[in-house]
């Protein structure tokens, strides 16, 4: 029973830390779609 409780929190706290690591404007995913939306405008602004 008391391994059943270690693994659920720590199956918890890896998703807590997942979802604010990851998730949000200020974590990975608004980082990367900030990059690029910077590199599509760069490119853009490139004339053949």
């Amino acid at each position: 029973m008391r391994q059943l409780l270690m693994t659920m929190l720590l199956i918890v706290t890896v998703v807590i830390l997942y979802t604010n690591i990851a998730q949000g404007d200020e974590g990975t995913q608004g980082k990367i779609t900030s990059a690029g939306d910077r590199m599509a405008d760069q490119i853009s602004r490139i004339s053949p």
